[in-house]
């Protein structure tokens, strides 16, 4: 196992920057995910880390060996790097079985005929396709062959895994079977991994720790828990959860010593001693920090229900009043119907303040 460390890495195509000035320390055995939409630089990370990619700026560091910097001159090649990597695409050659899929590469390092039996018979086991040795790709599901190339990867006893959206190319339940092989897999070897994704729900099940990026910078890094329940910024707020954060609009009015949000008819006591910048806070909470009730409870607020989303383990309820609408996650079905009034009431302790000018979390 090895750490992972980049500097001050930029990388520009022409006119558009890519990276820019990212610096990341991954510690040995960790699992971090790189997080965002389409185009904020998080693959062009991954490939700058596996030598497929030279940065204009920065170094980058394996353990102690230096493998990037243009300051110093220095480019270690990506078969020297010693690194596993795994793309959307499976690249499996058709016509060759399971066994020398996984086989070929440690036969092109020349290794005992015994050394690479065993290798691929114990990267077959970790991967659970035991007895599927003599298939050829043809022959196998799209996630078995998803797992027939981590197994190569495993094989090659690499000291980073690399992985580049592995799992895009499968339906929904495989994604989820694999998720879980995928989790299992770095239980066991404990390899530190590199995880590229635009999927939140993939960042959120797997991760030691989640960099979100976007337009070529890390907006937040931290534990899944931290991404959710603290986003550092508007983005990261919107961008992590579904259905999407709620957010709301208002200011902060003082009275007898006492602070509270206020937009239209919704209030939020805040601590006083706290620090308001501006005039305008967005208060952002999730769906499931809100209660509904289709009864009156004193003190609740009085909306409508807008629509009715129900999707077996929970049901979407959409809120609206004169000031506002939500999102509300209740579990299992609801007997709320669309139009019916309803009354809610958010958890005044899950809520986040962002000042309204750059979007940044108020602590």
């Amino acid at each position: 196992m090895s750490s992972i460390v980049l500097q001050d890495i930029s990388k520009s195509y022409g006119g558009v920057t890519a990276v820019r000035n990212l610096s990341l320390h991954i510690a040995e055995g960790q699992f971090v995910t790189l997080l965002g939409p389409s185009g904020c630089g998080k693959t062009t990370t991954l490939r700058v880390i596996a030598g497929l990619e030279e940065p204009d700026t920065g170094e980058v560091l394996i353990g102690e060996r230096l493998l990037f910097s243009r300051s110093r001159g220095v480019f270690i090649p990506p078969e020297k790097r010693g690194l596993g990597l795994i793309f959307q695409s499976y690249a499996l050659w058709p016509h060759m079985t399971v066994r020398r899929n996984i086989a070929l590469g440690l036969e092109q390092q020349r290794l005992a005929k015994d050394v690479v039996q065993k290798r691929v018979q114990s990267a077959l086991e970790k991967v659970h396709l035991t007895g599927y040795e003599e298939r050829y790709p043809s022959e196998l599901s799209g996630g078995q062959q998803q797992r027939v190339a981590v197994a190569r990867m495993v094989a090659a006893e690499p000291e980073i895994f690399l992985m580049d959206e592995p799992l895009s190319n499968l339906d929904a339940m495989l994604r989820i079977d694999m998720r879980a092989e995928l989790k299992r897999l770095h239980h066991e070897l404990e390899a530190t991994t590199v995880y590229v994704t635009h999927d939140q729900v993939e960042a959120l099940t797997l991760s030691d720790l989640i960099a979100v990026m976007d337009s070529g910078v890390v907006r937040q890094i931290g534990t899944p828990e931290d991404i959710y329940k603290r986003p550092e910024d508007l983005f990261v707020a919107r961008f992590v959860g579904s259905p999407r954060i709620n957010t709301v609009t208002g200011r902060i009015v003082s009275e007898d010593g006492r602070s509270q949000f206020t937009a239209g008819q919704l209030s939020i006591p805040v601590q006083p001693d706290r620090s308001f910048p501006g005039e305008q806070i967005v208060a952002a909470v999730r769906p499931e920090d809100i209660e509904v009730s289709g009864k009156p409870v004193e003190g609740w607020l009085e909306c409508r229900a807008y629509s009715i989303l129900p999707v077996g383990s929970e049901t979407i309820i959409n809120v609206q009043s004169s000031d506002f609408s939500l999102s509300v996650k209740v579990n299992g079905f609801s007997d709320i119907q669309m139009d019916d009034p309803v009354w809610v009431q958010l958890n005044e302790s899950a809520v986040n303040f962002y000042d309204s000018r750059d979007e940044q979390r108020i602590p």
